[in-house]
């Protein structure tokens, strides 16, 4: 996009200051700049130190006013507002049809190459993929293997469908809706990688989560139910039919879930069980096989 607006460092400073004066965080304003007025942070830093230089910002200052102050009045996502949100490598479609990508589903991905390395992975699934995010990121990581892709909302679906056209346009994703393995019964037995970051927060802890999760991210993507692990339970029930043999599932859970997904796991009959924290050093992350040997029976 085009520049719309040329204007003076000393300026844009003093916008930026009255804008923190009412409220919010400098680096929620900071992203703002950059992913809706197109002023890099870096850019921005260079201002600090010479307030006479000019800057080209792709929306009128006025245009960024009134979106930071409604994240401030209405508490909405600054993600919603702009409607894109950088994950991984990627800038990703969003909308309140689904959950904002988080910085630590990243190490999903991040985890998930690690075990299978290139080229080993012939067909993977994302369970609720909400924005697509995991399924973009698998589909460039495995460009020749063939992706499922499942979400209960059809929202979501349409929203996962455009980040893959724009993000991965040579994708080889199918689409699924319904809940978690059910759409790909046809393929059970014949996945070697399967992701997964459902709802997983206890319906009780929902209202206590702050306004822009609670008021505005769908419901649907968080509540895991009463425990937070029933969506957990649901994936975690049918792996061992629908994963090939040797094949991975990896979920991410709430940070005090460690211990029972994968007990949930193990008596699922999956193998090679082990934990992983985030960058905060919470185990957040579950993951486990499907033995390699099949069955005799």
């Amino acid at each position: 996009m085009r520049a719309v607006q040329t204007t003076e460092g000393g300026r844009l400073l003093a916008w930026r200051r009255r804008q923190l004066q009412r409220g919010g965080q400098p680096v929620d304003l900071d992203w703002l700049l950059d992913l809706a007025g197109g002023l890099a942070w870096s850019d921005l830093q260079k201002l600090l130190v010479d307030s006479e230089r000019s800057v080209a910002l792709r929306v009128p200052l006025s245009q960024l006013e009134a979106i930071w102050q409604r994240h401030l009045s209405e508490q909405v996502p600054l993600q919603y507002l702009v409607g894109l949100c950088p994950w991984r490598d990627l800038l990703l479609e969003v909308s309140a049809a689904a959950l904002i990508p988080r910085q630590e589903t990243e190490q999903l991905l991040d985890l998930a190459i690690s075990l299978c390395g290139e080229g080993a992975v012939k067909r993977w699934a994302d369970l609720g993929t909400g924005s697509g995010a995991i399924a973009v990121s698998l589909s460039r990581a495995y460009p020749t293997a063939v992706g499922h892709a499942v979400d209960a909302s059809d929202a979501a679906l349409g929203l996962a469908r455009r980040n893959l056209m724009r993000l991965s346009p040579e994708h080889i994703c199918h689409l699924h809706h319904g809940q978690w393995w059910d759409p790909l019964k046809p393929w059970w037995g014949r996945f070697d990688l399967v992701l997964s970051n459902p709802p997983y927060i206890p319906n009780s802890v929902i209202d206590t989560l702050s306004p822009t999760v609670r008021d505005h991210e769908p419901r649907l993507a968080l509540d895991g139910g009463a425990d937070g692990l029933d969506c957990i339970r649901c994936i975690v029930g049918s792996a061992e039919d629908a994963l090939a043999p040797g094949g991975w599932l990896l979920l991410e859970h709430h940070h005090d879930q460690s211990e029972a997904v994968l007990q949930l796991m193990r008596n699922a009959g999956l193998e090679r069980l082990s934990a992983s924290a985030d960058l905060g050093g919470i185990q957040r992350f579950a993951i486990g096989q499907r033995s390699c040997q099949e069955g005799l029976g």
